[in-house]
């Protein structure tokens, strides 16, 4: 067996993995707001998960000055 390798030939590669940036949880939705979400996922092609996230940050976006958009 050989005791000395030699990586100076080796190829550099990236992170093995990317860094996580969301977390998979459990809500609870209203039947009529997925079957919302759902359709407009088969209209405008992009899935249905990624438009609700797409919604809640639309919602969470600053409104003014440095407020959130939660009140009604």
């Amino acid at each position: 067996m050989n005791t000395e390798y030699d990586f100076s030939t080796t190829v550099t590669r990236g992170a093995a993995r990317p860094v996580k940036r969301k977390t998979r949880i459990t809500i609870y939705l209203d039947d009529e707001v997925l079957e919302e979400f759902r359709s407009l996922s088969e209209r405008c092609g992009t899935g249905y998960q990624t438009l609700i996230n797409a919604a809640l940050r639309t919602r969470l976006a600053p409104a003014g000055k440095g407020q959130p958009a939660l009140a009604d």
